[in-house]
C-alpha cells in the first residue's frame, strides 16, 4: 500500500489488495471512503482541483490509476506520456490523496466492487448513467458526485501547446 512520501519499491505498492487491507481499518475506525479515477497523464492543476475537491466529500480519497496498456486502449498507441509507476507516484503524494491503485481495465468497475466506496466521484462532464459502478455504490448505501472540472485544463490541450511551441 502506497502512502504519503513512501518510494515505490515493491511490486504491489498499488495493488488492489493492499487497498481492500487498509479500507478494511479505515471502515472499522467509522471513516468515510471517496474513490475516484483517471488517467493522470501530464499532471496539471485541473487534476490537482479536481482531486482536492474530491477529497473534501468524505475522509479517505482512493485514487485508481489506469495503467498503461489500458490508457492505449482509451487515448490511443502514443500515450501515455507518463509512465505508470511515475503517475502513480505522483498522484500518491498528493497532499488529497491517501491511496493509488493501478488498474488495468478500460473502465474501474472491479475496483468500485471491491472497494464499494461510499463516495463515488466523477467529473461533471459524465452524465450520471455514464459514471461506471454508480449502481454498485447506490445500492450499498453510498452516492454519487460530480464534480465541476477547471475550465481550459486538460492533458490533451497541453500535449497540444507543447507541439505547437516546440512542433516536432
Amino acid at each position: 500500500m502506497m502512502q504519503k512520501g513512501q518510494i515505490p519499491t515493491m511490486p504491489d505498492e498499488f495493488s488492489l489488495e493492499s487497498v481492500v487491507e487498509a479500507i478494511k481499518r479505515y471502515r472499522n475506525k467509522g471513516k468515510t471512503i471517496v474513490f475516484s479515477n483517471g488517467v493522470f497523464d501530464i499532471l496539471h492543476r485541473g487534476h490537482v482541483e479536481y482531486l482536492s475537491k474530491a477529497k473534501l466529500l468524505g475522509d479517505i480519497l482512493i485514487v485508481g490509476v489506469n495503467d498503461d496498456a489500458s490508457v492505449r486502449r482509451l487515448k490511443g498507441e502514443k500515450r501515455p506520456i507518463v509512465p505508470e509507476r511515475d503517475r502513480a507516484y505522483i498522484i500518491a503524494n498528493l497532499k488529497a490523496v491517501d491511496h493509488v491503485v493501478l488498474f488495468g481495465e478500460e473502465t474501474p468497475v472491479q475496483l468500485i466492487d471491491a472497494i464499494v466506496p461510499d463516495i463515488l466521484v466523477k467529473g461533471a462532464d459524465y452524465q450520471l448513467h455514464e459514471i461506471v459502478g454508480r449502481e454498485t455504490v447506490v445500492a450499498a448505501g453510498g452516492r454519487v458526485e460530480r464534480i465541476s472540472l477547471t475550465p481550459n485544463r486538460a492533458t490533451t490541450d497541453l500535449i497540444s501547446v507543447i507541439l505547437n511551441r516546440y512542433g516536432v
